[in-house]
């Protein structure tokens, strides 16, 4: 017999995260209520996946989880928000068991690593797609956002760039090597920068998520700002395996890492006065932190190489309403 609505949340998502002192009520009831500690304010953020839009079709049900919930959490990490509290909306063709046991086992694993509760969220029939709302906490005042870049601030990037979407260029074909499952792990398997997020709050002037491509997520923080950028390309951090497929005589070797997406590594400003500690975090965290341009008084992004030559990039990042040629 088919599995019911009931009983899948029951056997599936019920208890998938322990209980928590402040978690008044979880799932199981018309809504959840928690309790928010005194000094804090709420950041929330949701995101919606949709087969064959965020992942290729036959992606592993494990990967499609832990996805779902990165996804989000990076947008807490760009924040500087603490992970608190999940809703999870999964909209399923069918209640295949194996599936949503393999779904919950990669959902279930990040959330605990990443010590957010699951407290309630909704099932329904339909095309496969998952909705995940997140709440963190950020002390009163702390929470970084866009708008703070000013002219003079460095620009860095944590991590490297470009592996995503080099296996979003090949995903119909095997991963046969190792450099292409490595790509294709950061692709299904990205990681939140939570630790990071949560350290720049009070050092980094602004900060985003790259979800869209490095091109498309900058411009949305110099629009905020009200601010320009220039961009080194080469200094752009291309993640290693990226680097044993493409080469610098590649187009995919600056536009990859520029317009690709799905990389969720965080992009930040920082003045020059506290521009040195960069370095202690980057010992402390054990994670690349690299500059690679300025922020400037001027409108838009200018591409330069290091010798002061001008790049033109072939793509500007992900739109899922651009406009069609």
């Amino acid at each position: 017999m088919p599995i019911g609505e009931f009983d899948l949340i029951a056997q599936y998502f019920a208890g998938l995260t322990p209980d928590r002192d402040d978690i008044r009520l979880g799932i199981g009831d018309d809504a959840a209520v928690v309790s928010v500690p005194p000094g804090q304010e709420l950041v929330i953020a949701v995101d919606t996946l949709v087969a064959g839009v965020h992942f290729p079709a036959g992606t592993d049900p494990r990967a499609i989880g832990h996805k779902a919930l990165a996804v989000n959490l990076s947008d807490l990490a760009a924040m500087g928000a603490e992970p608190a509290w999940a809703l999870l909306a999964l909209t399923l063709p069918e209640a295949d068991e194996a599936w949503l046991a393999a779904f919950a086992a990669g959902f279930g694993r990040l959330a605990r690593d990443s010590g957010i509760a699951l407290i309630g969220g909704d099932t329904t029939r339909g095309p496969l797609s998952v909705t995940v709302t997140v709440h963190g906490r950020v002390p009163e005042g702390q929470a970084l956002t866009r708008s703070g870049a000013r002219p003079g601030d460095a620009i860095y990037i944590s991590g490297g760039l470009g592996a995503a979407a080099a296996a979003l260029a090949s995903s119909d074909s095997p991963a046969d090597s190792e450099a292409r499952q490595a790509c294709r792990a950061r692709l299904d398997y990205p990681e939140p920068r939570l630790a990071l997020g949560q350290a720049l709050c009070g050092l980094a002037s602004a900060a985003i998520d790259i979800s869209d491509g490095l091109l498309a997520d900058l411009g949305h923080l110099c629009r905020s700002s009200s601010a320009g950028a220039e961009i080194d390309v080469d200094a752009v951090p291309r993640h290693p395996a990226l680097t044993q497929l493409v080469t610098g005589d590649d187009v995919a070797w600056y536009d990859w890492p520029l317009a690709g997406g799905d990389d969720y590594e965080l992009c930040f400003t920082v003045s020059g006065e506290k521009e040195p500690k960069i370095t202690t975090l980057t010992e402390t965290l054990g994670i690349a932190l690299t500059r690679i341009g300025r922020i400037t008084a001027g409108e838009g992004l200018v591409l330069q190489h290091a010798d002061g030559g001008g790049y033109q990039a072939h793509g500007k990042g992900y739109q899922h309403f651009a406009p069609q040629s």
